[in-house]
């Protein structure tokens, strides 16, 4: 976790994305920044506890780091970069937030066509730790395909056999389960370059729409969350053995 602790005042503003180090003696001087208590913080060199700090009468969010779940909808990217005719997934977050150092990172992509259970946080450890292939942490999602599911797709999937065009090693294991014949869910304990639609495109059966449900012990459907919203969730969910 991202622990707090004292700082200047300066660098506070900018580590919580409220403005640049340039413009922070401007946002002292101009009395929008005071402890709890009441008093005014001018100096940017004055060392100050975040959590005792009020920015313009309201407490800092999530001082000792970001764990986001965001309900991701179709139509926005997972980029910090401005890309022509693209919605982002950070303009469905307060401002701030995507200004903040070290920065709020997803922790692993989902691209614009698909939806579901997005997580970020500015926990450079955790989204590496989350993101890496030694942890496995299962990922569920729900599809639906153009044409119908093998049903010998099943076994291959489990097999840890599947080979993706331009791979040079085997999926592995993931369970496969079919509704009908061209509905279901697949649970991943990976996160290649668009895996899931890569997997039923192997078998025949491209996918046309694609719902992320869960992430490790993080499920959308328990957080309640409908598409555009967001919460905020405790990370030692991800403990081992908890997932």
């Amino acid at each position: 976790m991202v622990e707090s602790s004292t700082m200047r005042a300066d660098a506070l503003l900018v580590r919580y994305g409220y403005c640049t180090r340039r413009e922070a003696a401007a946002r002292l001087h101009a009395g929008s920044v005071r402890r709890k208590d009441g008093t005014l913080i001018t100096s940017p060199a004055l060392h100050v506890e975040p959590r005792e700090v009020l920015i313009d009468g309201r407490e800092i969010p999530f001082p000792d780091g970001m764990y986001i779940a965001l309900h991701k909808p179709i139509g926005y990217v997972c980029s910090h970069a401005e890309e022509s005719g693209s919605k982002r997934i950070f303009e469905l977050l307060p401002t701030e937030w995507e200004r903040r150092h070290p920065s709020l990172e997803c922790v692993g992509r989902l691209d614009k066509d698909t939806s579901g259970l997005l997580l970020l946080s500015d926990n450079g450890i955790f989204v590496h730790r989350l993101t890496s292939p030694r942890q496995h942490v299962t990922k569920v999602y729900s599809f639906e395909t153009t044409s119908p599911v093998p049903v010998e797709a099943v076994a291959l999937f489990m097999s840890g056999t599947l080979m993706l065009r331009g791979e040079k090693t085997p999926c592995l294991p993931a369970k496969l389960e079919l509704t009908d014949l061209t509905h279901g869910r697949l649970r991943i304990e990976e996160g290649r370059y668009h895996q899931v639609r890569r997997m039923l495109a192997a078998v025949g059966a491209p996918i046309v729409r694609l719902h992320r449900e869960a992430v490790g012990a993080l499920e959308l459907d328990t957080l309640r969350l409908v598409p555009g919203e967001w919460c905020n969730f405790d990370p030692t969910v991800f403990e081992h053995g908890r997932e």
